[in-house]
């Protein structure tokens, strides 16, 4: 039998400090097994992407996710994360991958983006009518799932008392702040959002850089989600030609990430965040360094969301037999 979990199912059984955890954990045993991302165009907006094996030592089961991206679409990105026993490949499970993935990459992003950030505030942000150092700032590019996601796990690891929030849509962006419950401001640009904050969340289906190196400062923080295929860019090349970049994938920030999307070669990574959090290499050296976090997003972490759930599931929800 296999179980049908819902958006409200999975929500259901997630907290956050719970799934902050295991991905901490899943990037400390991350898998020798070669990650694979296969997407293609469709006829028409969208992209289709299929994400696997997803798979973590201990873990008896794995996935595979097939996700369908339509920017224009609420919500964007639709599909569906298969979960199987790993000694038969039952399928144990169905389940949304909208929630999934939004869980996955954001709280991986507030994760990498804790790790990376200045372990205090500057004297810049002067966000809400916060003084500079009162307060961690988080500045926001692109007010949509996947920031929200990133901001909630930082207010898990640190003390978030401001936001800065752009978006090609304002009333978005006001939007976003009062989900948040944070007190903050609705910025007039990327720019702008880089000015005022600690770190920057960048959230975009940008297709140009939103930031170059002359407008970030020293100390600041970038996490960059958008560029995640081919082709969408939001940071320039000189930007992180300059930063110290850590990745979660070597081979995929150049196939289809940040690094290869504005022509730049493995030579510019410092780091994944495997290495930093095994101590195998830093991850911000001094205060001034500029960092940035470049994922792409790796298959495992879809079972480090999916495998827990079905777990608290398990005896609830609906089942249905495929093979009748």
């Amino acid at each position: 039998m296999t179980l049908l979990l819902t958006r409200s199912d999975i929500l259901a059984a997630l907290n956050i400090p719970g799934a902050l955890d295991t991905l901490r954990a899943g990037f400390v045993q991350a898998t020798a097994i070669e990650p694979l991302r296969i997407r293609t165009d469709l006829p028409g907006p969208g992209t289709a992407t299929t994400l696997l094996p997803g798979l973590i030592p201990g873990i008896p089961a794995y996935t595979v996710k097939v996700n369908a991206k339509f920017p224009a679409a609420s919500p964007a990105l639709r599909g569906i994360v298969c979960l199987h026993d790993l000694t038969d490949g039952t399928l144990l499970a169905v389940l949304d991958s909208t929630t999934i993935t939004a869980w996955r990459t954001g709280l991986a992003a507030a994760l990498a983006t804790h790790l990376l950030a200045c372990p205090v505030a500057s004297a810049v942000g002067q966000v809400g009518g916060l003084g500079g150092g009162q307060g961690f700032v988080v500045g926001v590019v692109g007010a949509g799932m996947q920031a929200g996601m990133v901001v909630g796990g930082l207010a898990e690891l640190r003390d978030v008392q401001g936001l800065v929030v752009y978006d090609l849509d304002a009333e978005r962006s006001a939007q976003f702040l009062a989900r948040q419950g944070i007190p903050g401001s609705v910025a007039s640009s990327p720019r702008a959002v880089a000015t005022e904050a600690d770190v920057v969340v960048l959230a975009t289906w940008s297709r140009e850089a939103l930031l170059s190196a002359g407008d970030v400062r020293p100390g600041l923080h970038l996490t960059t989600l958008g560029a995640d295929e081919p082709g969408k860019v939001e940071l320039s090349a000189d930007l992180l030609a300059a930063a110290r970049v850590v990745v979660d994938d070597r081979r995929l920030a150049v196939e289809m990430g940040a690094l290869g999307n504005v022509g730049l070669s493995n030579d510019e990574v410092s780091a994944t965040l495997t290495e930093v959090l095994t101590g195998v290499a830093p991850g911000r050296r001094t205060d001034d360094e500029v960092t940035v976090y470049a994922p792409v997003g790796l298959p495992w972490q879809d079972l480090a969301i999916a495998w827990p759930v079905f777990q608290a599931a398990r005896g609830r929800g609906q089942v249905i037999d495929f093979l009748s």
